[in-house]
C-alpha cells in the first residue's frame, strides 16, 4: 500500500512540473528589472538543471545587479540540493560574465514547505517562480505570511476563488502582464504526456498549451495605473439587471459603460486590466454579501448546486437563461428541462473621478 500511494503521489507532482519557456520568463521580468538591483533572488521550485529561472537569473546577473540568487531542487524522495550564486564585486559590471555557482546538499526533500526552504525564504527579497499549481493557495499563502515581493505564475482561475480573491481586493496581489495574446507554453516530463486533454499537448514542439495561465505579483507595476478605455453609453436595454442584486451585467471588459457608477457584473479576465484607482472590487459574483448573485433579468429559472460525490442538492437560487456554459457541478432546469449558466463574475464599481 505504502508503495502504491508513494506512485500516486509521483504521479500527482509529475502533473505540477512545468518549465517555463526563457522568452516567456523575458517578456514578463523585464518589467521589473529595476526591482532585483542589490536583491537575494529565490527560485524555490527549480531544478537548476532545466529551470529557465536559473538560466534566466545566471546569464543577467551582474546586468541586474543582483545579490545573491538561491535556486533548490525538489526532489519525489529523498534529499535534494540548493545552487547559489554570490556577486564578486571584482566581476561588477562585466557584461557576458557568467559567475560561477556553489552547490550543497539539503537535509531534506526541497520542498517550499520544509524548514530548510523557509529558512531560506527568510533570507530572500524577491521569490521569482512557477510553483506547483495544486499547491498555488498555499504557495501564496506563505508569501505573504513571510511579506515577500514575489513574481509567480498561477491559474487565473485562482482569482474566482473566494479565499484567494480577498487577497486581490485588498491589494495584496495583482496579475502582471501575463504571457502573450493570452497563450502559455511549457514543457513537461515525458511520462506526463498522457495526462493532458486532446489538443493540450503538441507532439512536434513537445510543449502543452494553456490560455488560462497568467503571472501573478505583489510589485508595482506601470500596467497596474493604466486606466481601461471606457466609451461606451449605458442604456438600460444592453445592460440585463441582476435578480438578487443591484447591478447590471457587463459580458465584455470593453463594453463597460462610461457613464455607470453603479455595481456591475463583469468577466473574471477584468483582473488583468484592473487599476484600482479607477475601479473597486466588491467581491465575487459567486460569492457576495453572502449569497450567490448570478442571476440576471426577469426569467427565474431555478439553479441547483449538486454535490459531486453523493448528488445531493445543496442550494437552489434563481438565475438567468445563457447559452453559454461553466462546467459540470452547476445544474439549471427551466421546465424540467437543462438550460446553461453563464460564466461567473467579479462585481465592480467605478470609482468617482474629480
Amino acid at each position: 500500500m505504502a508503495k502504491n500511494q508513494s506512485l500516486l503521489r509521483a504521479s500527482i507532482e509529475k502533473n505540477d512540473e512545468f518549465y517555463t519557456r526563457i522568452e516567456d520568463i523575458n517578456n514578463e521580468l523585464h518589467h521589473y528589472e529595476k526591482n532585483f538591483k542589490d536583491k537575494t533572488i529565490f527560485c524555490n521550485c527549480d531544478d537548476p538543471t532545466f529551470s529557465n529561472f536559473f538560466k534566466y537569473f545566471q546569464l543577467n546577473f551582474y546586468r541586474l545587479g543582483i545579490k545573491k540568487l538561491i535556486c533548490t531542487h525538489y526532489e519525489y524522495e529523498g534529499t535534494s540540493y540548493k545552487l547559489e550564486i554570490e556577486r564578486d564585486v571584482t566581476k561588477q559590471g562585466q557584461i557576458g560574465f557568467i559567475p560561477k555557482e556553489k552547490q550543497s546538499s539539503l537535509k531534506e526533500n526541497g520542498d517550499f514547505r520544509s524548514e530548510e526552504c523557509i529558512k531560506l525564504l527568510k533570507e530572500a527579497d524577491i521569490v521569482v517562480t512557477n510553483p506547483p499549481f495544486s499547491l498555488f493557495r498555499e504557495y501564496v499563502s506563505q508569501l505573504i505570511e513571510y511579506n515577500k515581493k514575489f513574481i509567480i505564475i498561477g491559474s487565473i482561475n485562482a482569482s474566482n476563488n473566494k479565499e484567494f480573491f480577498p487577497l486581490i481586493k485588498d491589494n495584496k496581489i495583482w496579475i502582471g502582464y501575463g504571457f502573450q495574446k493570452g497563450n502559455a507554453y511549457f514543457k513537461v516530463p515525458k511520462d506526463s504526456i498522457n495526462n493532458y486533454a486532446k489538443g493540450v499537448y503538441d507532439e512536434k514542439t513537445g510543449l502543452v498549451h494553456f490560455r488560462n495561465v497568467t503571472w501573478y505579483t505583489n510589485i508595482d507595476i506601470e500596467k497596474r495605473h493604466e486606466k481601461v478605455l471606457l466609451w461606451k453609453k449605458y442604456k438600460k436595454e444592453n445592460y440585463p439587471k441582476y435578480y438578487n442584486l443591484d447591478g447590471i451585467d457587463v459580458d465584455k471588459v470593453q463594453n463597460i459603460p462610461c457613464d455607470y457608477y453603479g455595481y456591475m457584473g463583469v468577466p473574471i479576465t477584468f483582473l488583468e486590466c484592473y487599476n484600482p484607482e479607477q475601479f473597486e472590487l466588491i467581491g465575487l459574483g459567486s460569492y457576495v454579501e453572502k449569497k450567490y448573485i448570478h442571476t440576471v433579468t426577469e426569467n427565474k429559472t431555478t439553479i441547483q448546486y449538486i454535490d459531486k460525490e453523493t448528488n445531493e442538492i445543496k442550494w437552489t437560487f434563481p438565475y438567468s437563461i445563457s447559452e453559454r456554459k461553466i462546467g459540470n457541478s452547476l445544474r439549471i432546469e427551466k421546465e424540467g428541462k437543462p438550460a446553461n449558466c453563464p460564466y461567473s463574475r467579479v462585481i465592480i464599481k467605478r470609482r468617482k473621478e474629480d
